[in-house]
């Protein structure tokens, strides 16, 4: 049951009479209603620094706000900080803004934004380790100015701050955890103009929260609830049960786009979707094998096939919208001969059998996973294709169980470092990202080097030498850039899509006054 947050009936009816504004665009903003997400799969930890999964960063990135923000264009602006600046090699200067309170009332300073980006993002947590573990120390120059020192130079410190593990965590919610009293995952206090109230396995609801400094959000409530078949998804929007449905295939989109109740809103996508080996077993870690399915995989009919124009053929584990992306790289050409005499090379003339996992929370996965089961039958290698739930899926193949599988990665920075390092570094093997398990000093020394340069144009040069290496290495083989696709309710507005996988409510209003109560 969704928890209602909005006063009693006679209220809402005065609210509906008086609460209507007028938006930019000429549209008339209804004040208060509940929405409601209809998302694929539930999130596997609300707490900023526990994971780094798509259905995570969408709850949690309506309650925690940043020093910075990564904008729909992918530039970085200040959010919570009014300006910054890099003031040397390794020091960065934030002045924050002074109008800023949590959600438990206490105002926002320099003293309070360090529990959040030094004190306890480096202890037991892998992606906040990855995303900050450059940072040396933070020091509090007065009430509102801070330094962000880096162990070494780090150009893409503001992109990784806008990361949602970037968050500011309520230090009185820290210091609770630090007792024994709760967890940040249930006690989740931040800064957004949205308030976790109810947090069941299915269902998560929010109520609006008065804020300084800014508005106050237009909705009430909001409600995300995780749908997994998409069918049902699309039905909640032709029904009004749900105002957006996330993560739709073309297939579904089709017939988004043919309601009158709703529209399909498509974003071009930092994510890439890959098949991955893990090459610490047999056969996998002969590149030989490799690069022989690589070459039995034909991208082109994958991509046409599933994608009917929302998507493109991946040609490195990173797209064009991504800062050092190598624009000259192809993508292995589809050659099913040469790829059976490698195998034979590699000792596999009559092929293997293997398996190839993957998870329900995208069906995009689990139709690559069958499209490659088909296609490499004619090379001999007889894979079976296992399906599993999202957490068991990340935890398995975080554990190297897997032989092979296939997933994705937003590289959500915007930044190869973070599309990169954290995939192919040795010390990131397993959950942290590298579930290839891939290990080499050289590409280990690569990666280093790129993530400390401080001149652009010697990074990209780096990055695309990097590329190159991993394109002949293949501990993964990258498929596709899909766009993400969301069906909107007509009456919905004001929502803000971005990129990196975050979806904002902060801005959004219905436009129908009978809408959302």
């Amino acid at each position: 049951m969704l928890v209602g947050c909005a006063g009693d009936d006679s209220e809402q009816e005065q609210d509906q009479e008086s609460n209507q504004s007028t938006s930019e665009n000429g549209v008339e903003e209804v004040e208060g209603g509940e929405a409601v997400m209809a998302i694929s799969s539930d999130p596997v930890d609300l707490d900023p620094h526990g994971s780094n999964d798509g259905p995570s960063t969408i709850v949690r990135s309506n309650i925690y706000e940043n020093l910075v923000e990564q904008t729909s264009d992918l530039e970085i602006e200040p959010h919570l900080a009014e300006s910054y600046e890099q003031i040397d090699d390794v020091t960065w200067e934030f002045i924050l803004r002074e109008d800023v309170t949590f959600h438990d009332g206490e105002s926002f300073n320099a003293e309070l934004s360090k529990p959040t980006l030094n004190e306890r993002s480096t202890l037991m947590y892998p992606i906040a380790y990855f995303l900050l573990d450059m940072i040396d120390r933070v020091e509090v120059m007065d009430e509102y100015t801070v330094h962000i020192i880096t162990e070494y130079p780090f150009g893409a410190l503001p992109a990784n701050l806008a990361h949602d593990t970037g968050g500011m965590i309520s230090p009185a919610a820290i210091e609770d955890e630090e007792n024994g009293d709760t967890n940040i995952a249930t006690n989740l206090l931040g800064l957004g103009r949205l308030h976790l109230i109810a947090g069941i396995k299915g269902m998560k609801s929010f109520r609006k929260m008065k804020i300084t400094g800014g508005e106050d959000a237009h909705l009430d409530s909001v409600a995300i609830r995780t749908v997994p078949e998409q069918g049902t998804r699309v039905g909640m929007l032709s029904t009004g049960e749900a105002q957006v449905s996330q993560s739709l295939e073309a297939a579904n989109a089709n017939q988004v786009e043919e309601m009158e109740e709703a529209e399909l809103a498509v974003y071009p996508s930092l994510a890439m979707d890959y098949v991955g080996f893990n090459t610490q077993v047999e056969p996998f870690d002969d590149v030989r094998v490799r690069q022989a399915i690589a070459l039995a995989i034909d991208h082109e009919a994958i991509v046409e096939g599933l994608f009917e124009g929302y998507g493109s053929v991946a040609d490195s584990p990173i797209n064009d919208m991504v800062f050092g992306y190598h624009e000259d790289l192809d993508a292995p050409e589809y050659d099913p001969e040469r790829a059976a005499e490698l195998l034979a090379e590699a000792g596999y003339e009559d092929g293997f059998e293997t398996s190839i996992w993957t998870s329900d929370i995208n069906s995009n996965y689990v139709f690559i996973a069958e499209i490659v089961q088909d296609q490499l039958t004619d090379i001999g290698i007889d894979a079976d294709v296992q399906i599993m739930e999202w957490a068991t899926f990340l935890e398995s193949t975080g554990n190297g169980d897997h032989e092979m599988q296939v997933a994705g990665w937003t590289t959500v920075t915007a930044d190869a470092d973070y599309g990169l390092y954290p995939l192919f570094h040795t010390d990131y093997q397993g959950a942290e990202g590298n579930r290839s398990f891939y290990s080499n000093d050289e590409l280990d020394a690569m990666l280093e080097s790129a993530r400390q340069e401080i001149d652009e144009d010697e990074r990209i040069a780096q990055y695309r030498e990097i590329q190159e290496f991993l394109r002949e290495e293949l501990p993964m083989v990258s498929i596709a850039f899909q766009d993400n696709l969301f069906g909107v309710s007509s009456n919905f507005e004001g929502y803000d899509r971005r990129s990196n996988g975050k979806f904002l409510f902060k801005d959004a209003y219905f436009t129908d006054e009978e809408a959302g109560y």
